[in-house]
């Protein structure tokens, strides 16, 4: 799919999404330095060296794994950085599936523009990657998690005892999902 002239591969209201690159590490790097606080206990601590943005940035162009940055659309030719999307573990052949991992910021949060960015991607990995499923593992407690992906269209499918490991403790999950045919373009950034 072509991008469009800002160079976004799908473009919202307010935001649009496009495939990460190094050229992102001072900005998400710095955006994930004042949300530490922001993600606990929700997502791992994370390194900001270059040698981990440089091998994260790798891994999105394996077949396996598709890596996005979420940014203001509306913001002139600033275009900031308000949120991030992967999808991992994409498994081709008869089952077409992926799952999906994101990440706000402190300073964006709350202002639906993660709830836009994502349903672009799930648009993206619908419309573009082919996939039929996508999946979303949610940490019990993780309200606002849960409360994007239920209203991007998700459904609850079950609880995940020791789902992930998150800095050395197996935490539980809750699993959330949605296939192509159930995906609507009335949603939010769908």
């Amino acid at each position: 799919m072509p991008s469009d002239s800002a160079g976004f591969l799908l473009r919202g209201d307010r935001v649009g999404i496009r495939h990460v690159t190094l050229d992102d590490y001072e900005e998400i790097s710095a955006r994930l330095r004042e949300s530490e606080a922001f993600h606990r206990p929700w997502i791992p601590r994370r390194e900001t060296t270059r040698e981990t943005f440089a091998a994260y940035v790798a891994r999105c162009r394996l077949p396996t794994h598709e890596g996005f940055v979420i940014c203001r659309a509306d913001d002139g030719a600033a275009r900031p950085v308000v949120g991030a999307v992967n999808v991992n573990d994409i498994v081709r052949g008869s089952r077409q599936s992926g799952a999906l991992g994101y990440v706000a910021y402190a300073s964006t949060a709350g202002r639906g523009f993660m709830t836009e960015g994502v349903g672009l991607v799930v648009r993206y990995a619908f419309e573009e990657l082919g996939l039929h499923r996508l999946e979303a593992n949610v940490q019990p407690g993780n309200g606002r998690s849960a409360r994007l992906v239920e209203r991007l269209g998700f459904r609850y499918e079950g609880h995940s005892p020791a789902f992930q490991l998150i800095d050395g403790e197996w935490r539980d999950h809750d699993r959330w999902a949605i296939t192509a045919p159930e995906s609507s373009t009335s949603r939010p950034g769908m």
